[in-house]
C-alpha cells in the first residue's frame, strides 16, 4: 500500500453522468473531500451506455461496467466481476452501497479480502417476496464486511436489520459541501422570481414511488398554494395524469434543471415540503439542501434520518405519514405564520453548519478508513 495515496474504491449500481440522486451525491463530496486528507477515490457504477475508458470527475475516476439487464430494480452486469476484481486489487479499502443484492454476490465471487465499508442506506421497502429469497445472501453479506454505517440516529433506532449488527455498526450522517454548490447569477434569480413570483413550496427529488408526491397533490386539492416541482422519475407522467384529474392550480412540474437552476430556486423559495411516505427514503439530501439554503422544511414521520434533519416545530413541521389534510395544514400554517417560517428556516440552517457539513462527513469516513487500515496492516497510513 502507498503510504502518500491509499486507494478507496466505491461500488454502486448508478453514479455520475447516468445518475446523480441523493446516494449519487453522497459518492461524490466522500470522493472529493478525502481528497484532502490524502486519500484517491474512484467508483464503479453500471451503466446502459458504458464507456471502456474511465471517465474523469471532479478530481476521481469513474468506472462504468456494462449494464446487461434490470430485474427489480437490481442491475446485474457480466464484465462488472472483472472490473471489480481488478480495481478492488489496487484498492486498500472497498467502499460498497447498500442496497443492490447484485453487489453482494461481486463482494463474494471476487474473494478481493480488501477492508470492507458498507454504507446503509435503506432498508429493502417494496419487494417483499424477492427479500424472502435475498434474506441468506444479505445476512451472509452484511456479516462478512468490516463496518456499516447507519446513516442517521432515527434510521439506526428503527431498522431490526442495523440491530442485528450493532457490533460493528456506526453512525455517520450525510453531509453537504455548500461551497461546491453554485452561486446563481442576479440575472437568474429574477427570470424565476417573475416566472414563479415570491413566495411558492419547492419540491426536489427523483419523481419516485416513495416520495409521495401523490399525497402532495392531494394536500393541495382546493387550495391557491403555489408549489414547484423539480426533478423527473419513473412516476412523472402518472403524477401530472393525477394534478390534471384534481384539477390543481398554480402546480408547475419543471423536470430536470441544471444545478444553477436548482440552486436559483432553492434560494427564492418559501419553505421546503419533502412528503416521502415509505422507508426506501432513508435520508432526504434534497430535505437537507433546504435546510443548507435556510429554509423552513415539511417532512412526514417514517422512522429515517428525515426528521433527523427536520425537528418538528424547530426547523420545520412533520407530519404523519400519507395523511394529505395534515400536510395541507402544515402548508396553510407556514403560509399564514411567515415570522415563524423564517425562525424555523434560520435554525434549519443552524442546525446544518452544526451536524451536516461534507467536511464533518468526510472527517468521520477518513477515521473509519484510518482504523480499518491500521488494523489489517498492524500500523499507521
Amino acid at each position: 500500500m502507498s503510504k502518500e495515496s491509499p486507494r478507496v474504491l466505491h461500488f454502486f449500481k448508478t453514479y455520475y453522468p447516468d445518475s446523480f440522486g441523493g446516494i449519487e451525491q453522497a459518492i461524490f463530496q466522500l470522493c472529493k473531500g478525502s481528497a484532502r486528507h490524502g486519500y484517491t477515490s474512484e467508483v464503479l457504477a453500471l451503466s446502459p451506455n458504458a464507456h471502456s475508458a474511465p471517465i474523469e470527475f471532479s478530481g476521481h475516476l469513474v468506472h462504468q461496467a456494462q449494464l446487461n439487464i434490470q430485474i427489480a430494480s437490481t442491475g446485474l452486469s457480466w464484465s462488472a466481476f472483472r472490473k471489480f476484481s481488478a480495481l478492488a486489487k489496487q484498492a486498500d479499502i472497498i467502499h460498497l452501497h447498500y442496497p443492490w443484492p447484485f453487489m453482494d454476490v461481486v463482494h463474494f465471487a471476487t474473494m478481493h479480502g480488501k477492508p470492507t465499508v458498507v454504507t446503509y442506506h435503506s432498508d429493502i421497502v417494496r419487494q417483499k417476496t424477492l427479500l424472502k429469497l435475498y434474506r441468506p445472501l444479505k445476512n451472509r453479506f452484511l456479516a462478512s464486511v468490516d463496518r456499516i454505517v447507519a446513516t442517521s440516529p432515527n434510521y439506526l433506532a428503527t431498522s431490526p436489520v442495523l440491530n442485528c449488527y450493532r457490533d460493528k455498526v456506526v453512525e455517520i450522517t450525510y453531509g453537504l459541501d455548500k461551497s461546491s454548490y453554485p452561486a446563481p447569477a442576479p440575472e437568474l434569480l429574477a427570470n424565476w422570481r417573475a416566472k414563479l413570483g415570491d413566495k411558492f413550496f419547492l419540491f426536489v427529488g427523483v419523481l419516485r414511488y416513495y416520495k409521495g408526491l401523490h399525497i402532495l397533490l392531494d394536500a393541495l386539492q382546493g387550495t391557491d398554494y403555489p408549489v414547484v416541482i423539480v426533478g423527473s422519475g419513473p412516476v412523472e407522467a402518472e403524477l401530472k395524469e393525477h394534478a390534471a384529474r384534481l384539477g390543481l392550480r398554480n402546480l408547475h412540474f419543471l423536470g430536470q434543471l441544471p444545478d444553477t437552476d436548482k440552486v436559483a430556486l432553492l434560494t427564492l423559495c418559501y419553505g421546503v415540503v419533502f412528503p416521502s411516505h415509505l422507508r426506501s427514503e432513508a435520508f432526504g439530501i434534497s430535505l437537507l439542501e433546504g435546510a443548507m439554503y435556510g429554509k423552513p422544511m415539511i417532512s412526514s414521520e417514517i422512522g429515517t434520518g428525515t426528521t433527523y434533519i427536520n425537528i418538528a416545530n424547530e426547523t420545520g413541521l412533520v407530519v404523519p405519514p400519507s395523511d394529505p389534510v395534515a400536510l395541507r395544514q402544515a402548508m396553510t400554517y407556514l403560509w399564514e405564520h411567515p415570522e415563524k417560517a423564517a425562525e424555523m428556516g434560520a435554525r434549519a440552517e443552524e442546525r446544518y453548519w452544526k451536524h451536516f457539513t461534507a467536511e464533518q462527513m468526510v472527517k468521520s469516513y477518513v477515521d473509519l478508513y484510518d482504523d480499518l487500515v491500521k488494523h489489517r496492516t498492524g500500523g499507521g497510513r
